[in-house]
């Protein structure tokens, strides 16, 4: 049996259950049943999803948790492949004479010789759905409504149990939401969902845990507080990632190199510099995908190889910038393309410099802090090097647009990820923010550096980045 935590929310704590809710996932054979499973539980591994009919052939279940509680356990379920010939078969074993409700219909077919033959499949379903207090009916939007979904849904309300038809598939180009949403309609069917399991909606999950707390009101105020907890989840694992991000941009914005004051050196530093922005934005993608349970192979390789040096398009290139949509003079593009800025270290300080040149050098400056050093270095030949604005706020782009996909993925979803910068409306202001621009003042707060010092500042910094980022 597997199992899924769901993370403690910041809230009152959700009541223990006396009996653990029970939910079977049933339907017609490929409709997307385990993918479903894989999206609510944000499992990619549970279960096995394949186009070819009839994947799942045994009944597997898996727990979510609230507080190490089990709180509700779903069955994933075969798929339902005869329900005409079912129909008809059940028709024959209960002669209407006999006048049988529908109830003992089916307790006489799972009786019957043919349950554990022609109609085994169909009897596994019917037989778990008769231990669970639900089912979630999984369609797929793209298929018509026909004959065999109508005996299916008719064969499963006869175990009396409440069905929540869940509609899948529905941001595919050739869905038929409509279509299926009125015929449901005239089996009496009025409560449903959409649950695109390869790209569900935000709170997909929410509804779907609010329409089941309709059709089970004795367990509503535990699909309440499951609901409640997902939220919460959501809202730590999106502040999460975005602190990822906020640590790379701090660690980037910092980073500053000390290298002499010849083409040659400042070419080598640069690249050097490259390479640690290169790697350390590798290394913030390869969390992010763990942050939201994706495996590394889900991510597009020609976009981004994950062993590779860098990004398919480079990120110093001014061509790269340009396509971001990030606005950059001659120059700026000039200075991007090297992936470097020159401090020429007096610029922007507090003192005067005539005054704090003299101090350096006379040795006035009691402990000639990091100012003091870098000032020392540049008077004896030496200039730092450090990241482009332009870099930065592209950087910011990417990653930005990578949470916002992965976001909005699926666990279910097989095609690889891809991001649309385009989206994304962060760092569109040319000048940087406030928070950036003090990091950038502070070279030992880049981890990327070998005299990287921990600080109360640093931490509170990039808190207050993290937040807005995930509130622009």
């Amino acid at each position: 049996m597997a199992t899924t935590d769901i993370a403690q929310p910041p809230t009152d704590p959700a009541p223990t259950p006396d009996v653990l809710l029970r939910i079977a996932v049933v339907g017609h054979t490929n409709t997307g049943k385990t993918s479903l499973l894989r999206s609510l539980t944000r499992n990619p591994d549970f279960g096995e999803v394949s186009d070819r009919p009839g994947t799942t052939r045994h009944v597997e279940g898996i727990q979510l948790l609230i507080d190490e509680t089990p709180v509700i356990e779903f069955f994933d379920t075969p798929g339902i492949e005869d329900a005409i010939g079912l129909s008809d078969y059940i028709e024959r074993l209960c002669p209407r004479e006999e006048r049988l409700d529908a109830f003992d219909r089916v307790d006489r077919f799972l009786d019957s010789v043919e349950s554990r033959r022609r109609f085994e499949q169909e009897a596994r379903v019917l037989k778990k759905l008769l231990e669970c207090d639900a089912a979630l009916y999984v369609i797929d939007t793209r298929d018509p409504m026909l004959s065999k979904h109508k005996e299916e849904l008719a064969i499963l309300a006869s175990c009396g149990r409440p069905i929540l038809p869940v509609l899948n598939f529905t941001q595919h180009k050739y869905q038929r939401v409509d279509e299926w949403r009125e015929g449901l309609g005239r089996l009496n069917l009025h409560a449903m969902v959409e649950f695109d399991t390869v790209a569900p909606s935000l709170d997909g999950e929410d509804q779907l845990y609010e329409k089941l707390g309709v059709l089970l009101d004795r367990h509503a105020p535990l699909l309440a507080a499951l609901k409640a907890n997902i939220q919460a989840q959501r809202h730590t694992r999106r502040q999460g990632a975005y602190r990822l991000l906020a640590e790379l941009l701090v660690d980037v914005a910092a980073l500053r190199i000390s290298t002499k004051a010849d083409s040659a050196a400042i070419e080598e530093t640069t690249q050097v510099l490259r390479d640690l922005v290169r790697r350390h934005e590798q290394t913030c993608l390869q969390a992010l995908l763990k942050h939201y349970n994706f495996r590394r192979e889900d991510f597009l390789q020609h976009a981004l190889p994950l062993e590779g040096e860098r990004w398919g398009m480079d990120l110093f290139s001014p061509q790269t910038l340009k396509e971001a949509g990030i606005e950059v003079s001659k120059g700026a593009a000039a200075g991007a393309a090297a992936g470097l800025t020159v401090d020429l270290l007096s610029a922007g300080l507090s003192l005067g410099t005539g005054t704090m040149i003299g101090a350096a050098v006379g040795g006035a400056w009691q402990g000639v802090d990091r100012f003091g050093k870098r000032l020392l270095g540049k008077l004896r030949g030496y200039q730092e090097v450090s990241v482009d604005d332009n870099v930065v706020r592209l950087l910011a782009a990417r990653q930005m647009a990578l949470i916002a996909a992965l976001e909005q993925r699926g666990h279910a979803a097989r095609d690889p990820i891809t991001i649309d910068i385009e989206r994304v409306n962060g760092f569109s202001d040319p000048r940087l923010p406030e928070t950036i621009i003090e990091a950038r003042s502070n070279p030992q707060w880049s981890t990327l550096d070998e005299h990287y010092e921990t600080s109360i500042r640093r931490q509170r910094l990039v808190e207050r980045l993290a937040t807005s980022l995930a509130n622009p």
